[in-house]
C-alpha cells in the first residue's frame, strides 16, 4: 500500500504560463511527485528548456503555444492537452501580466482592458474549460479535480500604479470562490495561492537586475521571513492541492507570503 499522501503518479496537471518563474515552480511540484505535466507558454524556446527540465524528473510532459486571452484557443487547446494526455487532473492558472502604470487618474482603458483581457479573462476561460473536462470524468465515474489560481496579496491590498492588476486577481479570487461552490457537489475543488513579491525572470527583466534586487532588499527588510518568494516556494502548495490529501479544502485563498499580512 502506498502511503504517501502526495503521490501524484498518474494524475495529469496543466499549467498557464508553465514554462518559466512561478509557474514552472508548479510543474516541478507535481512533477516531483509523480504527475504529469502539460505546459502552455507562448515562447516555444522556453517551453522546450521547461520540457528539458521537468522530463528529467521522470514524468511524461508535454508542451503548446495558447493565447489564453482568445476564448476559442483556450477552449481547442484544453481537448487537445486531454487528448494528448489522456486525463485531466489539476488545471493552475498562472498565465499573466505584473505590469505597474500609471495612476488610476492617468491609468487608459486600453492598458486596463489589455491586462485584464490576460489575466482575469484568461484565467476565466482555463478555469471554465478545465471543469469542462473534469466534469466529463465525473460524469463517467472518476473522481473530480483540482484547480489552482496563482493569485497576489493585492487581493487584499491597495498597490499605487497597480489598480488593473489588483482588479484583475481580485476578480481571480471571485471566480475561484464561485468555482469553489459550483464544483463541490462533484468532487472538483477550486483553490488560490496568493504571494507578495517573488523573485522571478519576470522581475528582473520588467525592471532590470540592479532596481529588482533593491526592490527585493527593501521587501526583505520588512518581511517577517526577510526575503521574496520564489519558485521553488511554490512547489509544495502545488503538490498538496494538486493531491487527493487536499480533498476537503476548497475556496479559499492561501497567502504564501513569508508572515507579510500577519506583521500588517
Amino acid at each position: 500500500m502506498n502511503h504517501n499522501l502526495f503521490d501524484l503518479s498518474g494524475k495529469v496537471a496543466l499549467i498557464t504560463g508553465g514554462n518559466t518563474g512561478l509557474g514552472l515552480g508548479f510543474a516541478r511540484g507535481i512533477a516531483k511527485c509523480g504527475g504529469d505535466i502539460m505546459i502552455w507558454g507562448r515562447n516555444e524556446d522556453r517551453n522546450r528548456q521547461a520540457a528539458e527540465e521537468i522530463a528529467a524528473l521522470g514524468v511524461r510532459v508535454m508542451t503548446a503555444q495558447v493565447e489564453i486571452s482568445d476564448d476559442e484557443a483556450v477552449t481547442s487547446a484544453m481537448q487537445s492537452a486531454v487528448d494528448q494526455m489522456g486525463r485531466l487532473d489539476c488545471v493552475i492558472a498562472n498565465a499573466g501580466l505584473t505590469l505597474s502604470g500609471p495612476s488610476m487618474l492617468e491609468l487608459g482603458a486600453d492598458e486596463f482592458k489589455s491586462l485584464i483581457d490576460i489575466n482575469l479573462n484568461g484565467a476565466f476561460y482555463t478555469i471554465r474549460e478545465g471543469a469542462r473536462q473534469m466534469m466529463k470524468r465525473v460524469e463517467s465515474g472518476d473522481p473530480g479535480g483540482s484547480i489552482i489560481a496563482c493569485g497576489s496579496l493585492s487581493v487584499f491590498c491597495g498597490v499605487p500604479s497597480m489598480a488593473h492588476y489588483g482588479a484583475s486577481k481580485a476578480g481571480m479570487a471571485a471566480l475561484i470562490k464561485s468555482a469553489a461552490i459550483e464544483f463541490a457537489p462533484h468532487g472538483i475543488r477550486a483553490n488560490m495561492v496568493a504571494l507578495g513579491l517573488a523573485r522571478t525572470e519576470l522581475l528582473r527583466n520588467r525592471m532590470g537586475e540592479e532596481m529588482a534586487a533593491m526592490v527585493e532588499a527593501a521587501f526583505a527588510e520588512q518581511n517577517p521571513i526577510p526575503r521574496a518568494a520564489t519558485p521553488e516556494d511554490v512547489e509544495g502548495i502545488a503538490a498538496y492541492f494538486a493531491s487527493d490529501a487536499s480533498s476537503y479544502h476548497t475556496g479559499d485563498i492561501v497567502m504564501l507570503d513569508g508572515g507579510r499580512l500577519a506583521k500588517i
